[in-house]
């Protein structure tokens, strides 16, 4: 069985919601012709930490897209005889940015470093000329700072907002601000990081064998323990049958 561009089909793996889509780029337009709303980029980690986790857990089942960003989830997938292909977030991130600047939608930015978010807006203001930035703000915000620059996102009513919170920070903090705002709403995780040039993406001869997960372990050792969600995640589909 094979998805259709514009029309996912929703499916679940260990629970979790995803949806099967031949284009997540196209998926996420006609998201955004319906009114918008949010999209969630699910691997396996993030399946694993919303068994886990009921806010994250909601958040997900909330979302109005979840694609398929994970290589364990297309697997997961095509055990229950789906065919999709795995489409990265920081991918379709990319995209609808492209896709910002050259339509004339409203871009807000939400997380990453100081540093980082410094580097990132002049960078995507000179990579897309056209790109309507209403909102560029670092993720290292003090408590009080937080109720303010919400209210401000929802008034700035852009039509695409992008956070890198990390997971599941971001899923649960666009969960409780899409519904005031239409437009896109999506968590990029460490998008923004590497858009800066901070960090590097994977090569592509790992992601075509599916070990994108060995790369960023190598970059960030500390990661292990998080790691050892992909072997439990592996063990609970073959359970599942």
């Amino acid at each position: 069985m094979a998805a259709t561009a514009t029309e996912p089909q929703r499916l679940r793996v260990l629970g979790v919601p995803v949806h099967a889509c031949a284009d997540a780029a196209a998926a996420a337009l006609a998201l955004r012709r319906r009114g918008g709303g949010q999209i969630v980029t699910l691997n396996a980690e993030m399946t694993m930490a919303a068994k886990a986790d009921p806010a994250l857990a909601a958040a997900i089942e909330s979302a109005a897209l979840v694609i398929p960003d994970g290589a364990g989830v297309v697997w997961a997938l095509g055990r229950q005889g789906v065919r999709v292909r795995r489409q990265p977030g920081i991918e379709l991130a990319w995209a609808l940015l492209e896709h910002a600047a050259t339509h004339g939608c409203r871009v807000a930015l939400v997380g990453a470093a100081p540093a980082v978010m410094e580097r990132l807006r002049g960078l995507l203001l000179e990579r897309f000329p056209g790109l309507q930035l209403v909102l560029a703000v670092d993720g290292y915000q003090s408590a009080d700072s937080w109720p303010v620059l919400e209210r401000e996102l929802v008034a700035a009513a852009p039509d695409l907002v992008l956070v890198a919170l990390g997971v599941p920070r971001q899923e649960t903090w666009i969960q409780g601000l899409c519904g005031h705002s239409g437009g896109l709403w999506m968590g990029v995780g460490g998008s923004f990081d590497v858009w800066a040039g901070v960090k590097k993406r994977a090569p592509r001869w790992m992601g075509a064998l599916q070990i994108e997960w060995l790369y960023r372990l190598l970059q960030e050792p500390h990661r292990w323990r998080r790691m050892l969600a992909l072997p439990a995640f592996a063990w609970a589909v073959l359970r599942e049958g």
